[in-house]
């Protein structure tokens, strides 16, 4: 029972705060209960079809394509593919670390996560959009170079950074999912 509630202490709080303020302030209890309700469908129609997407990655590509697409000796192409996954995801943040524990699962190099990761929350395509719309393309022309060069620093380093240990546990984890 305490490893259930360790587990799901955030749902059991928020069921708690709308509780009280459906007892305190029925008015407000009651738009806190709908809106509570509403977020949490839209999350689950949100992650309903890309934890489909992800089991089917999961079983339709096998580990030694993975390796070869962005293992740890894909190089520059690697690289690019890491890249341009990032960019064309239409998902929310939330749902990228599924897709990382998945690639990890599939022996993927951790930079090349770490830059799909970087890139899909940095350089969406529809986010390029907005800023060219909002910003002009010289600002995004230039935040879109900046970014690409964050991303892929950003990646390297911290794999750099990992000890031997650390990524050998990166590894065991993600063999878990």
């Amino acid at each position: 029972m305490k490893k259930f509630l360790l587990k799901n202490k955030f749902l059991i709080l928020a069921i708690v705060i709308n509780l009280f303020a459906i007892l305190f302030s029925p008015k407000i209890g009651k738009s806190s209960l709908i809106f509570t309700s509403n977020n949490f469908i839209d999350f689950l129609f949100m992650l309903t079809p890309i934890f489909i997407c992800i089991g089917l990655l999961d079983e339709w590509i096998s580990k030694d394509t993975m390796i070869k697409i962005i293992g740890k000796k894909s190089g520059l192409m690697g690289i690019l593919i890491s890249f341009l996954l990032g960019v064309i995801t239409a998902v929310p943040l939330y749902a990228l670390l599924p897709v990382a524990g998945v690639l990890l699962k599939k022996n993927s190099k951790i930079s090349n996560v770490l830059i799909f990761i970087c890139s899909s929350a940095s350089i969406r395509i529809p986010l390029l959009l907005f800023e060219a719309l909002s910003m002009g393309w010289k600002f995004t022309l230039t935040m879109l170079v900046t970014n690409i060069f964050i991303v892929i620093i950003i990646a390297f380093l911290i794999e750099k950074t990992l000890t031997y240990s650390d990524k050998k546990e990166l590894y065991a984890n993600s063999q878990l999912l």
